[in-house]
């Protein structure tokens, strides 16, 4: 009887720490944290889906974008194992396109950005920054010019897509330790790069890559830490700067979190020591995409798994959220 007592507790003891170990290496949801209704915003609507990604090619929606030189086009891309393609959206979840990314390999690819010129030219920014057992020192972020979507366009696919212009590699590695990631934002004025850490046992990580001064091999600075009002703090799997420059949109695989920057100052990097306000995004079976609407007056949301929701929340009207918006 004592031999199984042991046993039993032995066994006990050991799977804890597989779970524990398999969380901490995998960064697995655990839980969505305190919230009750009245803790989320009200300066948003309630969530609601409003088109479905029903091609078979994308089965794991992990980022998402607003174009800003294509009206009314959403970029996507698949999570790991499935090819250096991006996706040309509606907002409804029909394929408008298929890109083949020139010299680009899909590692693990966990986020898109955006970034458009002065000058008018757009750029997308494909995060290769999954590192689920840390086993990659150097990671890459893809640079493309975004192609120019046309209606000739929606025949293509993987087995005949089109091709995007060679995309420039910037390769990087973190100043401390190996992470996992699955945020990477671009600021709308100054182009820097931004990474938010993965993390289960802790705060998210802030790490910042200067644009005008990257090299072939570039070492990111830490900037700071970032822990969402939830449970894991850390579990970052998404999120996007505004085209205003003024906003971050947050995600882990519950809800949303959006920063917003101090009316007394102009330095980008005060946000982050702000609080966020906690936005109700529905259900998502495996939420890791987020980004704004170019007007700002919306946020989508996607999710992996096939036949992924898309989930619009727009801003209330004449709330204090909307009143920058008429001058922007």
């Amino acid at each position: 009887m004592l031999f199984k007592t042991i046993s039993k507790n032995f066994l006990f003891v050991i799977s804890f720490f597989f779970v524990c170990f398999i969380a901490a290496s995998c960064d697995l949801p655990i839980s969505s944290g305190d919230e009750t209704q009245s803790t989320f915003s009200k300066s948003f609507e309630k969530p609601k889906v409003v088109g479905r990604i029903k091609t078979r090619q994308i089965t794991e929606s992990s980022g998402l974008v607003a174009s800003r030189c294509n009206k009314n086009v959403f970029w996507t891309h698949n999570d790991s194992g499935n090819g250096a393609y991006i996706y040309a959206l509606t907002s409804k979840g029909e394929l408008l396109g298929t890109w083949k990314v020139k010299d680009a390999n899909n590692k693990d690819w966990e986020d898109i950005a955006t970034f458009k010129t002065k000058s008018g030219a757009c750029f997308l920014y494909i995060g290769d920054i999954g590192n689920n057992l840390r086993r990659r020192e150097t990671l890459t972020i893809y640079k493309i010019k975004e192609p120019t979507v046309t209606n000739a366009d929606k025949i293509s696919s993987k087995k005949r897509p089109q091709t995007t212009d060679r995309a420039t590699r910037i390769n990087f590695s973190y100043p401390d330790i190996r992470h996992n990631a699955e945020t990477l934002l671009a600021h709308p004025k100054t182009g820097d790069l931004y990474i938010l850490t993965k993390r289960v046992s802790g705060a998210s990580g802030i790490y910042q890559l200067d644009a005008t001064k990257l090299k072939n091999k570039n070492t990111l600075k830490k900037i700071g830490n970032i822990s969402l009002p939830a449970l894991p703090n850390g579990l970052l799997t998404g999120g996007e700067i505004s085209p205003d420059g003024k906003h971050v949109i947050l995600c882990d695989y519950f809800n949303a979190y959006e920063y917003v920057l101090p009316k007394n100052t102009e330095k980008f990097n005060d946000i982050w020591k702000t609080d966020p306000s906690l936005i109700r995004l529905g259900k998502r079976e495996q939420g890791e995409a987020i980004c704004y609407s170019v007007d700002m007056k919306s946020i989508f949301a996607t999710s992996e798994k096939r036949n992924s929701s898309i989930i619009e929340v727009k801003r209330k009207s004449g709330t204090e959220s909307t009143k920058h918006l008429k001058d922007f």
